[in-house]
């Protein structure tokens, strides 16, 4: 897989395939909504959700922990799509199971009792600053800090010289934030306008390639 190494503030991060980031100078892992249980909340529910999917998110988290071994992951909110499920188990398995700390910045569908999180080793917050850089879940403006962030499910709409059309999942940097996208299999995206002073990084399944600048 091919990276894309960028720096802001003098700080070095790599966006990965993934979807993930990661921050070197602090040895951590970013990841934004992976909403984890959403699969088997659909397939209960009736819909055609192939089981894979859910092995897929376990796949991705691997893939990255080896990559980067890092020592602490810091989950952007989002974590577990909604009330707790069998993927609880595999996923308190595989934090079993990976060396690192474990942080999650609450979001809007994480909605499993905090304790939970805490038997199982995860540290919880509604934010987190680190130096000059700001993380959250939902986008924010605060002066003087950087925000990472997620929720919005960030994609591009790229266009060939054929009419063809692609629309990928990306990582949205403007002039005071970047936007992860979504790490999660099944969770779709949102198409973000290209605009001048925005730096959209597109990802496929094998690169990170930037778009526009």
């Amino acid at each position: 897989m091919k990276s894309q190494t960028i720096q802001i503030q003098n700080q070095n991060f790599i966006l990965h395939p993934t979807g993930a980031m990661f921050w070197k100078e602090k040895d951590m892992l970013l990841i934004a909504d992976l909403h984890l249980g959403k699969i088997s909340h659909f397939r209960k529910h009736g819909s055609a959700v192939p089981q894979d999917a859910i092995i897929k998110n376990f796949e991705q988290l691997d893939t990255v922990i080896q990559t980067f071994t890092p020592s602490k992951v810091c989950f952007l909110g989002d974590l577990f799509h909604s009330f707790i499920n069998n993927e609880w188990i595999l996923f308190s398995e595989w934090v079993s199971n990976t060396k690192a700390q474990f942080l999650l910045i609450i979001g809007n569908h994480d909605i499993i009792s905090p304790h939970k999180y805490e038997e199982i080793g995860i540290k919880l917050g509604t934010e987190l600053i680190l130096d000059n850089f700001l993380l959250s879940h939902h986008p924010e403006e605060r002066e003087e800090l950087f925000n990472f962030c997620g929720h919005i499910h960030p994609g591009v709409l790229l266009e060939g010289l054929g009419k063809q059309r692609l629309r990928l999942a990306c990582f949205y940097q403007t002039e005071n934030q970047l936007i992860l996208p979504a790490f999660g299999e099944f969770t779709g995206n949102h198409t973000l306008d290209i605009i001048e002073k925005v730096k959209i990084y597109a990802i496929t399944k094998k690169e990170v390639i930037l778009v526009s600048q």
